[in-house]
């Protein structure tokens, strides 16, 4: 897959007035070009800026906003207002624009030259309120968007942009995202069901059922030799473990493995598909002793794996709008070291020294996320409607902060809901050979995890290392989702009453709707 920033551009769009003459628009002018360049060549925000010009009227506002609304390389706009800009000017540029907003409230100067400041330089660095004054026709019209303040120059200022480009690209790629179900979600799960129209509208993501029968016709044109090739990447990939299947049957599994990704990467591209899901419930043929049998051994677990390591977004039992948002926390991701994973909630540990949580599932974890190079194995998996030995990579994750988030459907609304947590180093496990995660919630297990319980939050999620809060709630503003935090600072008393709030606001707000 291509890298998830390429081809995508934030325009920036600087507010005058033709008030102060010809000479001052072109000042104006150059100056935005030169901070433009400052940005791209400061090697933190990593979407190219372009500079769209200088906007001295509603006329040339509104062009502007209905190209940036228009063009599919644009994934947010960057407005900075160098003189004072009537907003009146900018109502019908900000009723057309369907793209991601950033209000930057910078200036030009760092500090005000003090020995020379004229009335002339007062009526070309007019920030301090042309900036103010277009902030309220925003809040008037209620446009969402980020205001970051600080010098352009400044790293803080950057990197506060940064986080927004790769939220902004995140939901341009969203709309772009297709999730294809091979099978649906398990029986009688509430919580990885929902409503995928108001999903799409909502958020630009489609998905879709696609039979595990088609899939099935992939795996069986799957050719010997592609497998061979596949499974001697993999030597060179993993540290090769056989353990008590012996080396026959290892190798047979590794190869089955092997065919399921490939028949599952060709659906995914040739259906231009970007997420999925899978059902241990639903692996192709059931009659595994039948002579014209056609499935897969168990769940594609080392298929799911390596493709959600290339940016295939994934939901286990049919989680749609997990594997959709792993998708969107991939495109986040790129560039960052320490990687991102779908997980599961499997098992408590009520230790007395540190209470915490393991995070696994059957098979499907992440690779980004090992603390070392994983171990290619082969084990028995007695779990759906195929109990069989198959291979998967097991490692234990990396250490450090995190943070896991996941949306659910609330049935007049979506909720995206974060939880901050510290993964922590695990005992070995030599009877469970899974990649796994141990990690606390903050700001304690139980202040944590009982958030998360009182929100509504899954089982599922999907996590990073390198991702904050910031970038989950710049997320949910841009989409229109409610967004609900929990880090080091909350207690259950205010919890409870912001989930009551939010309540009453989203009740309200339709209502006057």
């Amino acid at each position: 897959m291509a890298k998830a920033f390429e081809n995508m551009e934030l325009w920036w769009i600087t507010g005058a007035q033709l008030l102060y003459g010809g000479e001052t628009v072109q000042i104006v002018d150059g100056h935005s070009k030169e901070m433009v360049e400052g940005l791209n060549n400061g090697g933190i925000i990593p979407v190219k800026v372009v500079y769209k010009g200088t906007a001295n009227s509603s006329n040339e506002v509104e062009a502007i906003m209905q190209a940036a609304s228009n063009d599919p390389k644009c994934a947010g706009v960057i407005t900075w207002m160098h003189t004072f800009s009537p907003a009146k000017m900018w109502i019908k540029g900000l009723q057309c624009l369907k793209k991601p907003l950033l209000h930057f409230h910078t200036q030009y100067n760092s500090q005000i030259p003090w020995e020379s400041i004229d009335m002339d330089f007062m009526n070309l660095n007019q920030s301090a309120h042309g900036d103010i004054e277009f902030g309220h026709i925003c809040s008037r019209m209620r446009v969402a968007r980020k205001v970051v303040v600080g010098h352009w120059k400044s790293k803080e200022a950057q990197e506060r942009i940064a986080v927004w480009a790769r939220v902004a690209a995140a939901v341009a790629d969203a709309h772009d995202v297709r999730c294809l179900m091979f099978g649906m979600n398990m029986n009688n799960v509430a919580v990885t069901d929902g409503d995928r129209v108001e999903f799409e509208q909502r958020l630009g993501y489609h998905v879709d059922y696609y039979p595990v029968s088609s899939l099935m016709e992939y795996f069986k044109k799957v050719e010997d030799a592609d497998v061979e090739a596949l499974v001697e990447e993999y030597r060179k990939l993993y540290t090769v473990k056989i353990d008590e299947c012996g080396e026959q049957v290892y190798w047979e599994k590794v190869r089955n493995a092997a065919k399921a990704e490939i028949a599952i990467r060709r659906v995914l591209e040739d259906e231009n598909t970007s997420a999925n899901t899978t059902n241990f419930d639903d692996l192709g043929a059931a009659d595994i002793t039948a002579e014209d049998f056609c499935g897969f051994d168990q769940i594609p677990g080392l298929a799911t794996q390596r493709l959600m390591a290339e940016g295939y977004g994934f939901g286990a039992e049919g989680d749609w709008k997990t594997a959709c948002l792993q998708r969107s926390l991939w495109v986040m991701n790129q560039g960052f070291e320490k990687g991102c994973s779908f997980l599961e909630d499997y098992t408590l540990n009520f230790a007395e020294d540190c209470t915490s949580s393991l995070q696994s599932h059957m098979l499907e974890v992440c690779p980004l996320i090992s603390s070392d190079k994983p171990k290619l194995e082969v084990h028995f998996l007695g779990i759906g409607i195929r109990k069989q030995q198959t291979a998967r990579l097991v490692f234990t994750s990396k250490t450090g902060r995190g943070i896991k988030a996941t949306i659910v459907d609330l049935g007049n609304r979506f909720r995206l809901i974060t939880s901050e947590v510290e993964c922590i180093e695990p005992k070995p496990m030599p009877k469970l050979p899974v990649a796994s995660a141990l990690w606390v919630p903050q700001p304690t297990f139980e202040i944590g995890a009982g958030a998360w319980i009182l929100a509504g939050g899954t089982h599922h999620s999907a996590f990073s290392y390198d991702i904050t809060a910031e970038y989950w709630e710049d997320f949910a503003e841009i989409t229109g989702m409610e967004f609900i935090g929990i880090d080091k600072n909350t207690t259950i008393s205010g919890f409870k009453q912001q989930l009551r709030n939010n309540e009453v606001y989203y009740m309200l707000n339709k209502a006057l709707k």
